[in-house]
């Protein structure tokens, strides 16, 4: 009897436990999942990353007043001894970004230009007098110190890596509103001509500034520094940092470059341009009917210069540096800039039908219009 229960109770139990699953599996509705919320995309980790070393630079200068004379005091000015003449006070305001944890801060050369005092108001209040390290007006950048302790610098990026479509942000201190943020993208790189400055390779952005921006940080979606926001292009500007309010065409000067500077004025008190004294101009390059790109044709060189060391010769074209072809003839200027005095460098040259290669010593730039 037994063995007769056994036999039948396990293989009913095994059937009810296959339907159970069944039910569960193809009848029974599913619970209902709560819905999850989209994350919502915010910005605010690179803002707390970057904001501390971004500063407001307050500036102030004595200028003469312009006062319309009246005729009683020109009538007096013939008996009377001239007075002292009467001096104002002309403030203005700007942006930087502290890059060391000794002090050292980047802005715009304009920002702090022929002024008599600098002050500096940090993220976390603090205010201190500022002294000029070094400025370099080539690249409208300069270099100030602070002495303050617990000091926060900006965390760095690789302006080279930036692409047209990342999202950046720009941190400074418009119109005095103190620290303020705009977002956009970057819209183009490598843009120039719109100064008078000799090394021109601005990031161009739709982030919004306005006057007191400059100076201010440019910052990816980490809060990394990608450059020093430095102009805006306004209807009927070319391109001026003094007019208060842009149109969305934001210029910032690659934090590759302002870094190189800013350690040469640090180190030297000025910027170490490396130099091979040859003036140039842009040229196509054709190969057997075949376009193969820009070249430089010397058209001057400069006496007892690298270049000339070097055997290179008037009318040569520059086809290559370095075994690379030239692209772009401005980006050559800016790269045997960044070499130093001593390096060496290949430079390849076509001469009438012969393709020459050469080695030059690196020379240092003094104020001129050659590479």
């Amino acid at each position: 009897m037994k063995d007769a229960l056994k036999f039948i109770t396990w293989p009913a139990l095994a059937g009810l436990f296959a339907a159970l699953l069944l039910l569960d599996r193809f009848i029974l509705p599913a619970p209902q999942r709560a819905p999850v919320a989209p994350e919502s995309v915010s910005y605010a980790a690179a803002v707390r990353n970057a904001s501390p070393a971004v500063v407001n630079i307050y500036t102030a200068r004595l200028v003469p007043e312009q006062r319309r004379p009246r005729i009683e005091d020109l009538f007096s000015n013939r008996f009377n001894p001239p007075q002292e003449q009467r001096q104002r006070i002309e403030q203005s305001l700007g942006s930087g970004v502290i890059m060391t944890e000794e002090g050292h801060i980047l802005t715009n050369n304009h920002v702090i230009s022929q002024v008599d005092a600098i002050q500096v108001l940090l993220h976390d209040g603090r205010l201190a007098k500022a002294r000029v390290i070094g400025t370099d007006p080539a690249t409208d950048l300069a270099v100030l110190k602070i002495d303050l302790p617990h000091l926060q610098p900006v965390e760095l990026g690789n302006s080279e890596d930036t692409r047209v479509g990342d999202v950046v942000l720009a941190i400074g201190n418009p119109l005095g509103f103190g620290n303020s943020v705009t977002q956009g993208i970057v819209s183009a790189l490598g843009r120039y001509g719109l100064q008078r400055n000799t090394y021109e390779d601005y990031i161009q952005t739709d982030a919004i500034i306005h006057l007191g921006n400059s100076g201010g940080a440019l910052v990816d979606t980490q809060g990394r520094l990608l450059g020093i926001n430095t102009l805006i292009y306004t209807a009927g500007d070319q391109g001026r940092a003094a007019s208060p309010t842009g149109i969305g065409i934001s210029l910032a000067i690659p934090v590759n470059l302002a870094v190189f500077v800013m350690q040469d004025l640090i180190d030297y008190g000025e910027v170490i341009r490396g130099w091979l004294g040859v003036s140039v101009e842009p040229v196509r390059r054709i190969d057997n009917g075949t376009p193969m790109g820009q070249a430089l044709l010397v058209s001057a060189i400069t006496e007892d210069s690298p270049a000339q060391k070097a055997g290179v010769r008037l009318g040569d074209v520059i086809t290559h540096i370095d075994g690379e072809p030239i692209q772009d003839g401005r980006q050559t200027m800016h790269h045997i800039a960044m070499l130093r005095p001593g390096d060496d460098i290949d430079v390849t040259v076509q001469r009438e039908t012969q393709s020459l290669d050469l080695h030059a010593v690196v020379g240092t730039l003094r104020q001129s219009p050659t590479i």
